[in-house]
């Protein structure tokens, strides 16, 4: 089956509505999906709620939705770096469930492997813990330690950033690119992909695909890109 679109828009035809759960790979500005991000914001939809390690920066990634106040609710790990962000959560404008970042990644992960919760120590005693059920487990020598129960996630759409893919949706990710791309795409009823390259099948080594094509239904080439870079430092050559 040839799962490729001819653009962003033609790949999230029929797809989007109001009060989507969004599962969105990227990690800062690396392996967002730009040109699908865009298109949900060409869309219109709103009250949106998108699970992501963060909240791109101002203007740049699910920034760029924040802006047009399309994002109801984050789930993230981390909202540093994004103005707007800070500018709408403390306004109250904004919902924010915050997330440990590993545990951020393993309820993502639990909700694509059909795994309804799992119980962890991170944020035991913490305002993380609010609210969540806690059970005491063995730990080491025997001794009882609390842990708390958080939940997988599962979402309706998963919108990834990938490097190279064939028209099965067979996906390989670059280097540190991969990050929450992989889980996300897993746990999203549906998952549209962005590449830079699609090639015909056989032509990616099988031990290396990184995301089989099952858990992919539509792919597009955003391809050229901008590399952007969240702060760029460089050396003072002035020596005089």
């Amino acid at each position: 089956m040839n799962k490729l679109f001819p653009n962003a828009d033609a790949a999230l035809d029929g797809l989007l509505e109001d009060g989507l759960l969004i599962a969105c790979g990227g990690f800062g500005l690396c392996g967002i999906p730009e040109r699908l991000l865009d298109a949900v914001q060409g869309s219109g939809v709103k009250d949106l709620t998108f699970v992501s390690n963060n909240a791109g920066i101002d203007n740049e990634g699910i920034g760029k939705l924040l802006r047009t106040r399309q994002v109801k609710k984050m789930i993230a790990s981390y909202v540093g770096e994004n103005k707007e962000f800070e500018r709408q959560y403390l306004s109250g404008e904004l919902e924010v469930e915050f997330c440990p970042q590993g545990t951020l990644a393993e309820r993502i992960r639990a909700g694509g492997a059909g795994i309804p919760g799992f119980y962890t120590k991170t944020g035991v005693g913490t305002l993380v813990a609010e609210g969540k059920e806690v059970k005491s487990f063995d730990g080491p020598n025997g001794i009882q330690e609390d842990y708390i129960l958080e939940r997988g996630i599962v979402a309706d759409l998963a919108l990834v950033k990938a490097w190279k893919a064939d028209t099965t949706g067979n996906v390989v990710f670059r280097k540190t690119a991969r990050n929450f791309n992989v889980p996300a795409a897993t746990c999203g009823r549906v998952c549209v992909v962005e590449v830079e390259e699609v090639v015909e099948p056989g032509q990616l080594n099988p031990d290396c695909i990184h995301l089989p094509g099952v858990y992919v239904q539509r792919l597009i080439v955003g391809a050229p890109y901008d590399k952007k870079i969240e702060f760029r430092t460089t050396r003072n050559t002035d020596v005089g």
